[in-house]
């Protein structure tokens, strides 16, 4: 009967024990899914940075529980558009947009 010699996904070193084991240990699982995750890890990032950034700029623009801040005024201090978390339009037309 004839195995197959299982090895490490990270380091190839042989692999011992379990049959579904894929990693040799904690070390080379942790550097393989970090390396595989790591343009998602990006992106995410940098999503979440850029929601932070607007918050910030939020907060300075809206003390004392004010709840409305000029466009212009937004855009000056580098709020993103493109980085909100759901946006409002009345019947009116104006929109909301909130972060």
């Amino acid at each position: 009967m004839l195995t197959k010699t299982r090895k490490c996904r990270e380091c190839g070193d042989r692999l011992v024990g379990r049959a579904d084991k894929k990693f040799c240990g904690d070390a080379c699982r942790n550097t393989y899914n970090n390396r595989h995750n790591r343009d998602v890890n990006r992106q995410v990032r940098k999503i979440n940075y850029s929601l932070r950034k607007n918050r910030r700029i939020l907060d300075e623009l809206t003390p004392n529980d004010k709840v409305k801040a000029a466009r212009d005024e937004l855009l000056a201090r580098g709020f993103s558009f493109a980085y909100i978390t759901h946006q409002y339009e009345t019947k009116k037309g104006t929109v909301y947009h909130f972060c």
